[in-house]
């Protein structure tokens, strides 16, 4: 069995020579995110360019998902939203490619700081301080028509999320904070019709991304939040790819708000048919699951210098877990999605 390694904290994510202080894993955001000390390059002011940060959000509701992302990749900014209808497959998706990601504001940390971006019309603010969250969309013409939203993200008292710290080659690294199942509320107007939200029903999710990567990257992403036959919520957080995961590995399924680590999981799926049954085992016995797709979507970016291709198939997921305390958790229908990124960035 893979062993997974805690972080060592409170302190400083990297030192002043630019190593990382820990690598491994925590249930909470424990060290701070100094990007400034980073140094890799030679000349220390080439560094900006492989430094890539975002704040990826998504609400999945028992119809929909929408997604909103602020994200800066050093020499461009990327600004997009996109909306599913599940029982339709209805899709709609819009991409803001910004020189020098001019505009662009990201915090520093995850728990607390705004995330935003205006241009004219056009305002995407997120707003973090003491366990909530705060979106605020307004997109005219988005995918020929508006976009609005107005969205509050809870961290409940104890919530847990999944955060990691690992080395990439020649002192990059890459910081995440991943959060499933934060009760949502408020509404977003697509199309001209307004979706309300409610926290029985609909559920959040963040990805926090700080790091320095190389040029060209790959990674598997799996993940979901929703909910358990017996009202409990239920979240997945798995992946592999980029970077040295011998001290951890990012994988957890969470059952209401506590993470429940894995080390390794096998993924089995077919990147010449994406759409065909994508398999998920941990060969500790602990995760079996089956991810049926319904919906695929294919994002293209091709920016000279800046590559991106994401297969992000929408779908469910049916099997079963072991709790640490050594329930088993049937998964039964549950929402969610699974990503093949390549990148060239």
């Amino acid at each position: 069995m893979l062993e997974q390694q805690l972080l060592q904290g409170p302190g400083k994510l990297l030192d002043e020579h630019g190593e990382l202080t820990s690598r491994g894993w925590a249930t909470e955001p424990i060290l701070e995110c100094n990007l400034e000390n980073s140094h890799f390059y030679a000349l220390r002011f080439l560094q900006w360019s492989r430094t890539k940060i975002w704040d990826y959000y998504a609400v999945t509701t028992p119809t929909h998902f929408f997604s909103f992302t602020i994200s800066n990749v050093g020499y461009l900014g990327m600004v997009f939203a996109y909306v599913i209808e599940f029982a339709t497959g209805r899709y709609k998706e819009q991409t803001l490619t910004l020189p020098f990601a001019a505009g662009v504001e990201l915090p520093r940390g995850s728990r607390e700081g705004i995330c935003r971006y205006k241009k004219g019309d056009i305002s995407l603010l997120f707003m973090t301080s003491k366990r909530k969250r705060h979106l605020s969309v307004s997109w005219p013409g988005f995918g020929g028509t508006v976009l609005n939203a107005e969205v509050d993200l809870t961290e409940p008292e104890g919530h847990e999320s999944m955060n990691i710290v690992i080395p990439i080659k020649g002192k990059r690294f890459y910081y995440n904070r991943k959060i499933n199942c934060m009760p949502a509320s408020g509404w977003v107007e697509f199309e001209g019709r307004r979706f309300e939200l409610t926290p029985d029903s609909c559920l959040g999710n963040l990805d926090w991304g700080r790091g320095v990567w190389e040029y060209k990257s790959f990674w598997v992403w799996a993940s979901a939040s929703g909910f358990l036959s017996d009202g409990r919520t239920v979240g997945l957080n798995m992946g592999y790819g980029f970077g040295d995961t011998s001290a951890a590995t990012e994988n957890c399924f969470i059952i209401d708000g506590k993470v429940q680590k894995l080390g390794q999981v096998d993924f089995t799926y077919d990147n010449r048919n994406f759409k065909a049954p994508w398999r998920m085992v941990s060969p500790d016995g602990r995760l079996e699951l089956v991810f049926t797709p319904f919906f695929e979507r294919v994002a293209k970016t091709d920016a000279l210098v800046l590559m991106s291709e994401v297969h992000q198939m929408f779908g469910k997921y049916n099997g079963w877990m072991i709790s640490d305390a050594g329930e088993r958790i049937e998964v039964r229908e549950l929402i969610g999605w699974a990503e093949e990124h390549n990148a060239r960035w």
